[in-house]
């Protein structure tokens, strides 16, 4: 859950944990170790990964060190700036008028900043939902959500409630933003023997790779998706599938009973993502607010993360009967949601204070920057109408 742009500063040399970041890490550590044992000496990557960020009381999104701002590791658009949430609340405001009312749910609210800019939003244009939503599988952000809620919008808290799971038959809005790239990957590369897995194992020097015998449901899934390609990859491509993506959004599909899902996050269409100049994935890990592509280190105290394959979420939504009512990258979506009339709105009494809004606004849509690395999909069910956030430039025939 981090953004990629930040890859610029990639950089061999991290900086140095603390000795409580240490001590927290080794303890993650001794956990993974006992799950290897406990299955033959090796795990699948993505098991690895599961363990790395949501082991209970252990993992990096389970345990209490602080992830996001100055202070964490990354920085999400909605920390960066409340145009974000603003373009976003525009969205689910015409939803709610096309349903009569309903409900938000967000997945993973992080420090809870854009639930209080769409709440306050959606105050400002009349629109509040039943129930704000959310659902949060760390102890310590719900903590902080609940802080940040209560001092930022008061008056409106008694509509907001967390969840341990997802709700039965929504009529509303499911947001996600920045929740899919954290699914875990399974990791492979492609040798003239065919596809083999990447496992992970402990080593005297600590975790390692190690080649294993594909799942013959990675191996299927491979074959499917690569006969689509274009370019066929060569040996020693690598790269990342999510398996898990198809269950966590049946899960969302049962969820919704009529409304909109919104799903950002970085990625890709398939022909790109799969593109044979990529031959080394799409695997990044922050820490600190740099960027390295080694996720078997500082294990349980960096975000571990992969680019999302769009074309996969597609293809799942439409198996599942929902509507793809939309494709496009971040920025054309928050220029379509009205981000120059906001930036307008929101502008300061000085000048710094304009020129600091005009940079967040920067961040938010530049190609450089968030803008194109960025891509935004509609999932809908029982909605007339169109998704205005689609209407500049929908890129829905790229998938």
């Amino acid at each position: 859950m981090s953004d990629p742009s930040e890859q610029g500063n990639s950089s061999p040399s991290l900086p140095v944990p603390d000795s409580d970041a240490l001590a927290h890490s080794r303890q993650l550590e001794a956990y993974i170790r006992q799950v290897m044992d406990a299955t033959g000496g090796s795990i699948p990557f993505s098991r690895f990964m599961e363990l790395a960020l949501y082991a209970p009381g252990l993992g990096y999104y389970s345990a209490g060190a602080a992830k996001l701002g100055e202070h964490g590791d990354f920085v999400t658009a909605p920390e960066i700036s409340s145009l974000f949430s603003g373009c976003l609340a525009g969205q689910v405001a015409q939803v709610l008028e096309e349903l009569g009312g309903g409900d938000v749910l967000e997945l993973g609210a992080g420090s809870g900043v854009m639930a209080a800019d769409i709440l306050d939003e959606l105050d400002r244009l009349g629109r509040l939902p039943r129930r704000y939503l959310i659902l949060e599988v760390s102890a310590d952000l719900r903590q902080r959500q609940q802080a940040l809620l209560a001092a930022r919008v008061p008056g409106l808290i008694d509509r907001v409630q967390w969840l341990d799971s997802l709700p039965a038959a929504l009529e509303g809005v499911i947001l996600a933003n920045e929740v899919l790239d954290a699914l875990p990957v399974e990791r492979f590369r492609i040798e003239p023997e065919g596809l083999v897995a990447q496992a992970v194992n402990w080593s005297v020097d600590g975790f390692a790779w190690q080649d294993a015998i594909a799942s013959d449901a990675l191996q299927q899934e491979w074959l499917r998706l690569s006969a689509e390609l274009l370019a066929t990859p060569d040996t020693g491509f690598t790269s990342e599938i999510c398996l898990q993506l198809g269950p966590w959004l049946r899960a969302l599909n049962q969820s919704l009973s009529r409304g909109l899902m919104l799903l950002i996050d970085y990625g890709l269409p398939r022909s790109q993502y799969y593109h044979p100049q990529r031959s080394d994935g799409t695997l990044i890990c922050h820490y600190r607010h740099r960027a390295h592509p080694d996720p078997l280190r500082l294990v349980g105290i960096q975000d571990i993360t992969a680019w999302v394959d769009f074309t996969r979420v597609a293809e799942t939504a439409v198996d599942l009967g929902l509507e793809i009512m939309g494709f496009a990258t971040q920025a054309h979506f928050l220029a379509a949601g009205g981000i120059d009339q906001l930036l307008q709105r929101a502008s300061g009494d000085t000048a710094r204070q304009r020129l600091g809004l005009a940079a967040q606004m920067r961040k938010l849509i530049l190609p450089g920057e968030m803008g194109e690395r960025f891509k935004v999909i509609g999932l809908s069910r029982g909605m007339a109408g169109c998704v205005s956030g689609f209407g500049m430039h929908d890129l829905t025939h790229t998938l």
